[in-house]
């Protein structure tokens, strides 16, 4: 039988070494910004895709005890968009995603990180999913009927979360190798 070469195995010793370093907090905490990460993604993508009322040609009847007259109405649009960064329904939520994100609690269950996004406004789903309506109702806030039945949803958050799903792998795998290489490059600096 053929003699066997010697094999070095001071790389992988270092390599061992090196990994060990990483402390288990040190793991959860990136594991915890990865899933923030995407949940940061998730919400742009999501709030990008919220549809926003429209009350520019909408009036308000005003009443000053002697006269009756329509004025513009000071309705604004977009709660179901502010809602995506707010605790309630009524509040008005941050427009910085990233502080939003910061402030959420990430579950840790299993092998998995669990974020948990939601839209607490009443009629978010609706507009998620669709709804029914009834034609021919004459809705005064609009001054018109109802044509149709049924109201297609916008699948805002369907759509997000699917395309998220296809773009995480190479956004983990982006921040694991950054994470790898400042562990290997600060073992080098210690040397």
């Amino acid at each position: 039988m053929a003699g066997m070469g010697s094999v070095d195995l001071k790389e992988l010793r270092e390599l061992q070494t090196k990994l060990n370093r990483i402390s288990q907090s040190d793991a959860e905490k990136f594991c915890e910004s990865c899933a923030k990460e995407i949940a940061a993604r998730l919400l742009r993508k999501v709030i990008k895709r919220t549809p926003v009322g429209d009350y520019s040609d909408t009036y308000d009847l005003e009443d000053d005890s002697e006269n009756k007259f329509l004025v513009m109405s000071s309705r604004k649009g977009g709660t179901l968009r502010r809602g995506w960064t707010s605790s309630s329904g009524s509040d008005g939520g941050t427009s910085n995603v990233e502080d939003f994100v910061s402030g959420l609690e990430i579950r840790n269950t299993g092998n998995a990180y669990e974020v948990e996004i939601i839209n607490p406004v009443e009629y978010a789903s609706y507009v998620e999913y669709g709804h029914r309506q009834t034609p021919g109702r004459y809705v005064p806030a609009i001054g018109k009927k109802l044509k149709s039945g049924w109201v297609e949803g916008r699948f805002m958050m369907t759509v997000s979360v699917q395309e998220l799903q296809n773009a995480a792998p190479k956004i983990i795998e982006k921040k694991v190798q950054k994470f790898l290489e400042g562990v290997f490059n600060d073992d080098n600096r210690d040397s």
